[in-house]
């Protein structure tokens, strides 16, 4: 894989998690701010496609012309609920219209309340990851799945991580350690295949 790899999102969580999984594969992977990329209004236009992978290809695209063609991923993901007929989907960090303050906070409370009163709380969080780079593009899915807590557990995570009950650690991803989320998680499972996918193009 090429030297250095540019992580399109602004999301500090997303960075802590997926930092660790490109150096643990000998890739040197930053963050926007740190390749002193600003932030511009037009990005948040780019997540406006009805499927992960479209937005997650967007992103990518865009940031790999910002930067001056510099390799990039990117991502999309969110949480699907089954009794609420797949919501919030690809909308998962609009959800309840907040864009400052507690962002998380408004999302869960949203859920909780879309939830009551509900029989299944079957849901499962699914991740689009996407490369960019010279002459090349792919797309990795990754998904897991678990149900959704009445209340909060664990303050680790981000967005919804502390309702989602993940049956493969007995644990919702709020209580779980950083390594052992990303082990089974939908974004650890995407972008594993994606690194997988990019080694395996280069070598072809």
């Amino acid at each position: 894989m090429s030297a250095a790899v540019l992580i399109a999102t602004r999301n500090e969580g997303k960075l802590r998690e997926l930092i660790p999984l490109f150096t643990a594969r000998g890739v040197r992977a930053v963050g926007l701010e740190e390749w002193g990329i600003a932030y511009e209004e037009a990005e948040d236009a780019l997540e406006s496609f009805a499927t992960f992978e479209e937005n997650a290809v967007a992103k990518a695209r865009y940031f790999y012309e910002v930067s001056g063609g510099v390799a990039t991923v990117a991502d999309d993901s969110g949480l699907q609920v089954e009794a609420l007929g797949g919501a919030p989907g690809v909308r998962s960090k609009r959800w309840a219209g907040a864009t400052t303050g507690d962002v998380d906070g408004a999302n869960n409370a949203k859920l909780v309340r879309e939830l009551a009163g509900k029989g299944s709380r079957a849901a499962r969080y699914v991740c689009a990851a996407a490369y960019v780079g010279l002459g090349r593009e792919l797309v990795r899915r990754g998904e897991v799945a678990g149900e959704i807590l009445e209340a909060a557990r664990g303050s680790g995570g981000f967005g919804y991580d502390p309702y989602f009950f993940a049956p493969e650690l007995e644990r919702s991803f709020g209580e779980a350690s950083l390594e052992a989320k990303g082990a089974i998680s939908h974004r650890g499972r995407a972008f594993a295949a994606l690194v997988e996918a990019i080694v395996a193009s280069e070598s072809d």
